[in-house]
């Protein structure tokens, strides 16, 4: 791959992923504070990520893998997005806001996977060359987070006063149109000619559903859908929360949890060649309950370190679980529906796991308030604890797979 190319793809990955970062971990914060969203509108607003992600599909399987330049469709989704995303800035009204939002989302999240394409195509040797490019996308992330602290744009009182957590908004918009225009200056990704017409149920990775035959794999399938619910939590809820009881920088932190999903990645394929599938996911799970506990029982002064060690738990709980899962999937569905077990998957997490997960946050947070009308955090945080302990319990008793698959990447 000519270094200029890596350059381009570096560019895009960063930019990519810096949008998401912009606006969206904030996001839980600016509509409780600035548009006196309740418990329910905020799960509703969230809840568009889950319905992009279940659309998703749809967007590139039946038209962008068949008839469109990769880069070309991540170019115009781009520049869609960035003017959804500047009508989200000028929203004041959550009524008005959730539209917007949906359509966002609808437009954003098939651009997860058109990058992964656009760079996949450029690569002679994508298992050694991705990750050297992916990684950027963690930095736009984690640069995203220190930015808005930085400018002291999540600060309570600069934001009561000025509503500057609006400006996240704008800084994402910029850099969708950004992307938007630079997507059209990247390699040129044509369709691949498709040998037969895909079916939808292909497309959607429904066809992988005769892996569910499987005992275990099923087991491990439902796990996956109910430990989204606990991590919904965290998403919608952790930014209120930093900030509402004063951490200071709060969303900069918050960047350490991806700092800790870099690091934690590289030390995955150790813990799972030695301790196998079963346990390398328990360590996930059981990641989930601590962090959640921490979040309960810390606070913004002496305990301040229960926080930032929930944060930094974030490489733990995302990848031991979820990686690791997607390499046991890959393992177990063989090469006839590698990447419809993939596609299953993402839609069963990100799709509906995280959809369910969401407004049982929404409801929590709403159940849960003190007389100010502000969350009683320490229950909010202790549901998703004891969610998650359930699943590890019931992943403990009935995850039985003693297969090459569930102890070694294929």
């Amino acid at each position: 791959m000519k270094s200029s190319v890596k350059v381009q793809l570096s560019v895009m990955m960063f930019l990519e992923f810096f949008i998401w970062g912009a606006w969206f971990v904030t996001l839980g914060t600016y509509l409780g504070t600035n548009l006196k969203a309740d418990g329910l509108d905020i799960a509703k607003v969230f809840s568009t990520q889950s319905y992009g992600a279940i659309i998703a599909p749809f967007i590139i399987g039946l038209i962008a893998d068949r008839f469109f330049n990769a880069e070309r469709i991540l170019g115009l989704l781009h520049i869609a997005g960035a003017i959804l995303m500047y009508m989200m800035y000028k929203s004041n009204d959550v009524s008005v806001f959730y539209p917007y939002t949906f359509g966002y989302m609808i437009v954003y999240m098939p651009t997860l996977a058109l990058v992964n394409s656009v760079s996949f195509r450029q690569m002679s040797n994508p298992e050694k060359q991705f990750s050297n490019i992916r990684v950027f996308g963690t930095i736009g992330w984690i640069l995203a987070g220190l930015l808005i602290s930085w400018l002291k744009w999540d600060e309570v009182q600069n934001n009561t006063t000025n509503g500057t957590l609006r400006n996240t908004f704008l800084m994402a918009s910029v850099a969708a149109g950004v992307l938007g225009l630079f997507s059209f200056t990247l390699p040129k990704t044509p369709p691949k000619k498709a040998q037969g017409n895909a079916s939808v149920s292909q497309i959607l990775g429904l066809d992988a559903l005769k892996l569910l035959k499987d005992p275990n794999f099923l087991i491990f399938f439902l796990a996956s859908i109910a430990i989204c619910i606990p991590l919904a939590f965290y998403y919608q809820n952790a930014n209120p929360f930093l900030t509402g009881i004063g951490l200071e920088n709060a969303t900069g932190m918050m960047a350490f949890g991806q700092v800790s999903e870099a690091l934690f990645i590289l030390l995955l394929p150790v813990f799972f060649k030695r301790f196998g599938f079963k346990n390398t996911i328990l360590v996930g799970m059981l990641a989930w309950v601590v962090r959640y506990i921490l979040f309960a029982y810390g606070n913004s002064g002496e305990l301040a370190f229960m926080l930032i060690a929930g944060i930094v738990l974030h490489g733990v709980c995302y990848d031991f679980f979820f990686v690791s899962g997607q390499i046991y999937t890959d393992a177990k569905a063989g090469e006839q529906y590698k990447s419809s077990a993939q596609g299953l998957i993402t839609l069963a997490t990100y799709g509906v796991g995280m959809l369910i997960g969401f407004w049982v946050a929404g409801f929590i947070s709403e159940h849960y308030k003190t007389a100010a009308g502000t969350p009683e955090w320490k229950m909010v945080w202790l549901v998703p604890a004891g969610i998650a302990a359930v699943v590890m319990v019931l992943f403990i008793l009935l995850f039985r797979d003693k297969s090459k698959a569930a102890a070694l990447p294929q």
